[in-house]
């Protein structure tokens, strides 16, 4: 009942006509699918790509032991380090620019800032090609260290964005409380407002990984041995590259989907553990409430 009636209200009830032109716009769209799906098929007959041998590769155990898991471990390495260090930078610049110091919040503005708006490729790229100047690391580590490098100074901004947002959005209530007991500003902003704004954003943030996860795939451009550059190098071998492109996106699908439906239960579990109303970025990868957001103190210090 309190469906319907939510429905009525944002939506007219159609009627017979608007019914009849949904039933057509249905059919004539599955029938405009099926269609490009039979033509693909086609396509692919025609160049030979339904053929068994192209497929049958694809459950051999040399191709799952000396490529696709040793390319699927390199994947989620480099995801987990970057999703870590990622963190780690969210928070430092999140909180510098939440700080009441001028030049603080000025220095994470511009770091932020900057991060944010360099591909994330571009940075790879670079840092593959700085580093090699140098004898630090040695040629088979470079694109590992460039990959995490470049996904933890992208993703480590937008997280900041994220964490900033989310503290901005509390009920400003929750800092003048603490300042009201006696708290300085800056145990209020690490003990009493992220501690609530780290669990607001928690689906926001799983959905930032996803992304983390699925951008390891550019280190494929700098030689990093991840999951589809070992696809694409066996399906060189194999002459089946479609083949094993298809099956690493499906991989890559089958693991953002067990990510997305995490990041869909801990929301429901965080909202139906908090009293807090708090609006969040709606766990959409890398977008913020405010793309560019002013740059002002929290909150104020009452005056005595």
């Amino acid at each position: 009942m309190k469906r319907h009636v939510t429905t009525s209200v944002l939506f007219d009830i159609p009627g017979p006509k608007a019914r009849a032109r949904t039933r057509i716009f249905n059919i004539v769209s599955l029938v405009l699918i099926a269609a490009l799906l039979l033509y693909i098929g086609v396509v692919m007959h025609r160049q030979g790509q339904l053929e068994a041998e192209k497929w049958t590769s694809l459950f051999s155990g040399n191709l799952w032991a000396n490529y696709l898991l040793p390319g699927l471990f390199n994947t989620l390495k480099a995801a987990l380090i970057a999703v870590i260090t990622s963190v780690a930078f969210g928070i430092f610049f999140g909180m510098a620019r939440l700080s009441p110091l001028a030049p603080v919040r000025w220095f994470g503005t511009v770091v932020v800032e900057f991060f944010r708006a360099v591909p994330v490729l571009i940075m790879m790229i670079f840092f593959w090609l700085f580093l090699g100047q140098f004898s630090i690391f040695s040629p088979s580590q470079l694109p590992f260290i460039a990959v995490v490098l470049g996904l933890t100074l992208y993703n480590g901004s937008v997280i900041a964005e994220l964490l900033r947002s989310g503290v901005h959005q509390l009920p400003k209530g929750q800092g003048e409380a603490g300042l009201a007991i006696g708290l300085t500003p800056w145990k209020v902003l690490t003990s009493v407002l992220v501690p609530q704004a780290m669990t607001a954003m928690m689906p926001s943030l799983l959905s930032q990984f996803v992304v983390i996860l699925k951008d390891t795939a550019l280190g494929y451009i700098i030689s990093y041995p991840e999951l589809l550059a070992s696809a694409r190098r066996f399906g060189s071998g194999e002459g089946n590259i479609l083949q094993m492109l298809l099956l690493a996106a499906l991989i890559f699908i089958v693991i953002n989907f067990a990510l997305t439906l995490l990041a869909e239960y801990l929301s429901k579990f965080m909202s139906s553990r908090s009293d807090v109303a708090i609006k969040h970025a709606d766990g959409v990868p890398g977008e913020v409430d405010d793309a560019r957001p002013k740059t002002e103190m929290m909150f104020k210090i009452p005056k005595a």
